[in-house]
């Protein structure tokens, strides 16, 4: 098995037929014949000594060897992304293009810091994803953004990370909540209350997961949710409570549409971190994003009175 004469035109047809699930439609993206990229296929799939496809139902799709090189594909087109990028720093021109994946919760700072960053260096292009913590670790494992805003860096991949400031996380209720206005509410009064939750891969709610677990409570979830906004328009219908990051609700809270309840343990203080591979090394338009966001991205959290909290008397600030 020699994979050393291995085409970026074989490549790009293994990715294409992975991607579309067949032959016919891979061409068709590809804007070649069938019979060219059923070449192209088996002329890697000798150099790779075993079977790269295989047939489920109506659909083709890779066996192990098959992802293993489609792996080695991304990190090619990522490296050549790479070389671009810094052939044109080279060149002495401040451009390029840096893709960016932001967890849903971001998107309640990102957007101005982003801005901002543009009216600095307007001769780099930005590429804006959104998605739950898994979707976006799932694109930086698979080079498919060169960095991550996130709540907490992933311990199944080897990053480099770096603090943008403090993120508190809170519980949420209607106004006229029972619990509205009491002081130093024990956890296990919330063990009966119903909660509206993230979804499963959601990074908010594996902390609110853990700090129940720490708390040997476990309240019945009454609605699961994939959107902030929703939750925050549940919550104010009275639908239920919520444990959510304080920077989604800090104009529901100024305007008193809900209330944060103060809970013992809360809120919960960890951070933004601006993520990248460690195995990739961030060219200059990716190191600028990553410095403008270590040194000035912290001014664009929003500041709410809940996470203030933390430093009245008798509440100590939770360490990260």
């Amino acid at each position: 098995m020699s994979l050393h004469a291995v085409t970026l035109r074989q490549l790009r047809a293994l990715q294409a037929v992975i991607r579309t699930g067949s032959i016919t439609r891979a061409a068709a993206e590809l804007h070649v014949t069938p019979p060219a990229v059923t070449m192209q296929l088996q002329q890697l799939q000798e150099l790779a000594g075993q079977p790269l496809l295989e047939r489920h139902g109506n659909e083709t799709v890779a066996t192990d060897a098959g992802r293993e090189i489609l792996t080695a594909a991304e990190r090619i087109d990522a490296a050549m992304a790479d070389c671009v990028a810094m052939l044109s720093s080279l060149a002495g021109a401040e451009k390029g293009t840096v893709s960016i994946g932001v967890v849903s919760t971001a998107k309640y700072f990102a957007p101005q810091a982003l801005a901002a960053f543009r009216r600095l260096h307007p001769g780099i292009s930005l590429r804006l994803t959104v998605g739950n913590r898994a979707e976006i670790m799932d694109r930086l494992r698979h080079f498919g953004i060169d960095v991550a805003i996130t709540g907490r860096p992933p311990l199944e991949l080897e990053v480099e990370a770096e603090v943008i400031g403090d993120h508190p996380h809170l519980i949420v209720a209607p106004p006229d909540h029972p619990l509205a206005g009491q002081r130093d509410i024990p956890a296990r009064l919330l063990a009966e209350e119903t909660f509206l939750v993230r979804e499963p891969g959601s990074g908010t709610r594996g902390l609110m997961e853990r700090f129940f677990d720490k708390m040997h409570i476990h309240p019945p979830i009454a609605m699961q949710i994939d959107s902030n906004e929703t939750i925050k328009q549940a919550v104010i219908a009275c639908l239920g409570i919520s444990f959510i990051s304080g920077h989604t609700v800090g104009a529901e809270l100024a305007d008193g549409r809900m209330v944060a309840l103060d809970v013992k343990g809360l809120p919960i203080v960890r951070q933004w971190y601006v993520v990248h591979l460690a195995q990739r090394r961030p060219v200059p338009a990716v190191r600028a994003i990553i410095d403008f966001l270590i040194e000035r991205g912290g001014s664009f959290l929003p500041s709410i009175a809940a996470a203030d909290a933390v430093d009245r008397p008798g509440h100590a600030r939770p360490r990260p």
